[in-house]
């Protein structure tokens, strides 16, 4: 087992695929005996950032409390992986900087169009009509990483091929032990 500490930061929009694939490679570091910690954007507005709204600053400061909290963990050897939005470039160099060589931004690409496609909830329909007002991608901006270390392009791949994507950059860079061969 690795005791590295590191923060898969996964950035981009509703419907991309950030929990999908978070979870898949949540299965495989389970089954390799791994320890680590998921900051799921919707949880966590739950639970350590109830009563914020979806204004800039509202967003920041979510944002900000998400790297606090995948900081901490990761200075103390707890891998994270983190799938938010975090649509403000400013904010994610915040976290770089506070995490330094422990945060791997990982763009989770996919157009509005493609995330409106897979929408189950409903939200993109209520954000191209007005219902929903500050929508990242649609009324609000979603600021493209300018330099991830990984992009995963969720319209090319399926989510296994995207979870596959990381698990080998992460074995690459021995954050974790690689799979073991039957």
């Amino acid at each position: 087992m690795s005791d590295n500490g590191f923060t898969l930061w996964f950035t981009g929009l509703s419907g991309a695929g950030k929990t999908t694939i978070s979870h898949i490679l949540a299965d495989e570091l389970n089954a390799r005996g791994q320890k680590f910690e998921i900051l799921d954007g919707d949880i966590v507005r739950e639970n350590l950032s109830k009563g914020l709204g979806f204004s800039k600053e509202d967003r920041d400061t979510n944002i900000r409390r998400i790297a606090f909290v995948a900081d901490l963990l990761s200075r103390n050897g707890t891998p994270v992986i983190t799938a938010a939005i975090s649509p403000y470039r400013e904010i994610r160099d915040e976290a770089r900087e506070m995490m330094g060589d422990r945060f791997i931004e990982v763009y989770i690409h996919a157009s509005v169009d493609a995330c409106a496609e897979r929408d189950v909830k409903g939200l993109y329909a209520k954000a191209f009509s007005g219902e929903i007002k500050e929508f990242t991608g649609v009324s609000d901006p979603y600021e493209e990483p300018l330099n991830p270390e990984v992009v995963i392009k969720t319209e090319e791949e399926e989510p296994e091929e995207s979870a596959a994507i990381l698990l080998a950059y992460l074995e690459e860079r021995e954050l974790i032990p690689a799979a073991v061969k039957s």
